[in-house]
């Protein structure tokens, strides 16, 4: 079985994101991971820069406070205190961080170039999977 600090972020996370801004519909979210069967949604500004992340894990607050369609935007249930990762973080510390922090999505970002993917429980599974067969 592969080392876990020789497998590197880039390896595995999910290059094709879902980005909303700050003011998307928290419907049209739910809508579009729903069609997209993703758990996340990564939320940036006008120019790209990450502000947030709101998972599926943030609808059981917003069902249980709202009523349907009642027009809330997502900035008003996205997590922002945001710990990310970098293409190049090994998986092993990456899997100890979402650990830690009780994490199932975390953001990846490369510099200058934003957010360029998404690490998530699934992907770590499916990789642990694949190694194992």
């Amino acid at each position: 079985m592969d080392d876990l600090d020789d497998v590197f972020v880039a390896q595995v996370m999910s290059e094709s994101l879902y980005t909303v801004t700050p003011d998307t519909l928290v419907e049209e979210a739910a809508n579009e991971m729903m069609q997209r069967q993703i758990g996340s949604v990564i939320v940036v500004d006008d120019d790209g820069t990450l502000r947030g992340i709101l998972t599926n894990t943030d609808f059981v607050q917003i069902v249980a406070e709202r009523q349907p369609k009642d027009q809330t935007p997502v900035s008003e249930y996205m997590s922002t205190d945001l710990v990310t990762a970098a293409p190049g973080d090994s998986l092993a510390s990456v899997a100890a961080t979402m650990l830690d922090h009780g994490f199932h999505h975390m953001p990846v970002t490369d510099g200058d170039d934003g957010v360029v993917g998404v690490v998530s429980t699934t992907d770590l599974t499916a990789y642990l999977s694949n190694i194992r067969a």
